[in-house]
């Protein structure tokens, strides 16, 4: 694994990703996919292989499985709590969350709300000394945090996308959140729009997730972010 990125004398400390910054994220998000026609949900999401709905189920999958592997007294150090994750389909997102299609997209927004209440109070309430397994990474629960957000954040827009909904995400969570888990993301003026413009985090974060390119700077084919808690 590659050494983080230390904050240079250009770049300060960014904020801590907070409880708060999670719930705000995943509020948003919902409230940007209720107006969403019902007819649309098996549409594919953005460049996903999954449609709209499956990839709602894995956002939710994602927020309740960081929330669990901060649940033990004592984390597993090198595994993910063995909760059975499957797929209901050959090529679909393998979740142990899955929303009951008898509740309609109402059912499976609350199913998203519910999993992203859960991580967002084992945030607030896990001590901040307590590490847990992620394969990027042991993470601390700000980690886990700001995992949280850049999955609300990207999948989000992969669903709106696909769905053809607005998605304006929140950004200081935004940034927050990228600066915790991207140490190397581009931050120089000139990486968008110039010597005078300053980065904008969600076109970053984008290009960190492989979903867009930036001037000069075609979108990474892989990608990963980082999930140890910085020295």
């Amino acid at each position: 694994m590659p050494p983080l990125a230390e904050p240079g004398p250009s770049r300060p400390a960014p904020s801590p990703v907070t409880a708060d910054d999670l719930q705000l994220t995943v509020h948003r998000a919902v409230d940007a996919l209720r107006p969403a026609p019902a007819d649309g949900w098996g549409r594919m999401a953005g460049t996903l292989e999954w449609d709209c709905w499956e990839t709602v189920e894995h956002l939710a999958d994602d927020l309740f499985a960081y929330a669990v592997q901060l649940g033990p007294r004592m984390p597993p150090p090198a595994a993910d709590v063995p909760f059975a994750w499957e797929s209901r389909r050959t090529g679909g997102p393998a979740n142990a969350v899955h929303a009951d299609r008898e509740a309609g997209p109402d059912g499976l927004l609350q199913v998203l709300e519910a999993c992203g209440a859960l991580l967002t109070a084992m945030v607030r309430t896990t001590p901040p000394h307590v590490r847990a397994h992620h394969g990027y990474g042991a993470s601390d629960p700000e980690g886990f945090a700001a995992m949280g957000i850049v999955e609300t954040l990207v999948h989000t827009h992969d669903v709106a996308e696909g769905l053809g909904l607005p998605w304006e995400p929140p950004p200081g969570p935004c940034a927050r959140a990228l600066a915790r888990l991207f140490p190397d993301a581009p931050d120089a003026p000139d990486a968008l729009a110039g010597p005078d413009a300053p980065a904008d985090p969600w076109l970053v974060l984008l290009w960190c997730t492989g979903r867009t390119d930036l001037p000069g700077r075609p979108r990474p084919a892989t990608w990963r972010w980082y999930g140890e808690p910085r020295p």
